[in-house]
């Protein structure tokens, strides 16, 4: 069969949710048995998020293959449990790389290279790299930005040629924003009507309009929308404002989104989707017997997006153990020796989360001290792990001038380093441990109960700096031993201090490979540590 393409594009509004209405609509063809692929197209510039600030874009999201890729890949992977690569996410800047590189190369044998045909054929040509080899049934592409911006035209173009050299293979989903006035107490359905205007200026008709509402759409305000937009009646469907993006496959279900996009695919219903393992999450999510807050370490806390794939773990974790994970977002520059006490004193675990560069790190440093002094249940990942082994240097082997030389470049005690295979490279991403890594865990380590007896896994890493292996012995001979080690490169990935409670720190990030149903199990297990110490002293 050949794959078929669903392409998403928004209107009126930026974050709408249209990652979530795609991870949805895949979720709902792969419970229907069809083999179903997510794309986002981002218009920005760069050639990947991977050098934007967090409070830009949000959360960098890092896949197996090393793409720093649109926080939305995370969504994808979270509701299909199926791994996106470097094809699943395509910006402008990398199209123009591309393209650029091609004229350079003589590629286009002379020809003056233009929007159209030569970039709009690159964007194509990346559409449909997914559907090349015929291994997914639908391709569902999400368009970044809003329909009337100058930057996503070139996309809405490609695929609006797309759509008519594909024929029947093809579906359009717009989604939009009725807005409730609530001086007049009415939605209002002219900025659909205007945002549907746009589109088809630029010749493209819905198949599909998705409504974001916060109230109720009557059916005569659906057909309203449908006579002016050229829609069926039927395929005005609604997405009303949910506590939990995890009901909205359920929502979507009951809209019969599933159902009209394979109508319109000419694809077979086959059978009812089975979402019995996302139910029995979606009842554990809200029913729960226990509660626990964790502290939640960063830079970039005013913008939980900075923290995405962390904040859904606890989501998944908490309901894997019955419980409702609070998280506390703490600002890392906020923290001090004075303060620490007071900020902690109503928390049952500590995260100390990723991130680059010296602002804030002091303030980690302080939560970290706090969490191993009062045995508070700890977790660092990829920086807060870094920092663990600073704040052990510092105040356990009482290294003089221990620090990453990420912060001090000149410290004459680098218990975190850069590889020297990497101090010769320029290229800031050329410095990165990029993608997933193999892991051995040591047996009977807190990871190797975690893990379930697993002695070897694989993780994603994001980070250009190392535990420096040199300090090795000083570290478990005082109590901080490593626990989990790359097999090819001798490097740490895990730490611990097996003395206490709950004390890890892993250089990879697992938060990138938690799911709905596929918890990640240091999340698990920190929640269920977390949720044991305060039961024990309560």
């Amino acid at each position: 069969m050949f794959t078929k393409y669903v392409f998403v594009t928004g209107g009126v509004a930026s974050s709408l949710g249209k990652g979530i209405i795609a991870s949805s609509l895949a979720k709902l063809l792969q419970a229907r048995g069809y083999k179903v692929a997510n794309q986002k197209l981002d218009p920005y510039i760069n050639v990947d998020p991977g050098t934007l600030n967090p409070y830009e874009h949000g959360e960098c999201y890092v896949t197996d293959d090393g793409a720093e890729t649109d926080l939305d890949l995370g969504h994808y992977e979270r509701f299909t449990n199926c791994p996106t690569s470097q094809a699943n996410n395509v910006t402008t800047g990398k199209i123009y790389q591309n393209v650029i590189n091609k004229e350079r190369r003589g590629d286009y044998l002379g020809k003056t290279v233009q929007i159209i045909p030569h970039i709009t054929d690159e964007i194509k040509r990346n559409i449909q790299r997914l559907g090349a080899k015929r291994e997914y049934d639908v391709v569902i592409t999400e368009i970044g930005g809003t329909v009337g911006d100058i930057e996503s035209l070139p996309f809405i173009e490609a695929v609006r040629q797309l759509r008519w050299e594909l024929n029947e293979k093809s579906v359009f989903i717009h989604l939009t924003l009725v807005p409730f006035l609530s001086a007049s107490g009415e939605l209002k359905t002219k900025p659909t009507q205007h945002s549907v205007k746009a589109l088809l200026e630029i010749g493209v008709q819905p198949d599909i309009l998705v409504l974001r509402t916060e109230h109720e759409l009557s059916r005569d305000l659906r057909r309203k929308v449908a006579q002016f937009c050229n829609v069926a009646p039927n395929a005005v469907v609604q997405s009303i404002d949910v506590d939990t993006i995890y009901k909205v496959p359920i929502k979507m279900r009951e809209e019969k989104l599933d159902e009209i996009v394979l109508e319109k695919l000419a694809l077979p219903l086959n059978h009812e989707p089975d979402l019995h393992s996302w139910e029995l999450f979606l009842d554990r999510l809200e029913h729960y017997n226990h509660e626990v807050t964790i502290a939640l370490v960063g830079k970039y806390v005013e913008l939980h997006d900075a923290y995405k794939s962390i904040a859904e773990s606890f989501i998944h974790a908490g309901a894997e153990n019955d419980c409702k994970v609070n998280v506390k977002w703490v600002h890392s520059s906020e923290i001090t020796r004075e303060n620490v006490g007071e900020i902690m004193h109503d928390v049952d675990g500590v995260l100390v989360a990723p991130g680059f560069g010296n602002r804030g790190i002091k303030g980690k440093i302080h939560a970290i001290e706090y969490a191993r002094m009062n045995d508070i249940p700890f977790l660092g990942v990829c920086l807060g792990m870094q920092m663990a082994v600073v704040e052990f240097a510092r105040n356990v082997l009482h290294l003089d001038g221990a620090d990453s030389t990420e912060m001090t470049p000149g410290t004459k005690c680098p218990v975190i380093d850069m590889m020297e295979s990497q101090k010769v490279i320029i290229d800031k991403g050329g410095t990165m441990r990029l993608g997933a890594y193999k892991c051995l865990l040591k047996k009977g380590s807190k990871a190797y109960e975690a893990y379930g007896g697993q002695e070897e896994v694989e993780e994603r890493h994001r980070h250009r700096y190392e535990f420096n292996n040199l300090f090795k012995e000083q570290f478990e001979q005082a109590g901080m031993i490593t626990t989990g080690m790359n097999p090819e490169t001798g490097l740490t990935e895990i730490v611990e201090i097996p003395s206490l409670t709950w004390f890890v720190g892993t250089q990879f990030h697992p938060e990138y490979k938690s799911t709905v149903t596929r918890p990640h199990p240091l999340f698990v297990a920190f929640v269920k540590h977390a949720l044991a110490k305060k039961n024990t002293i309560n």
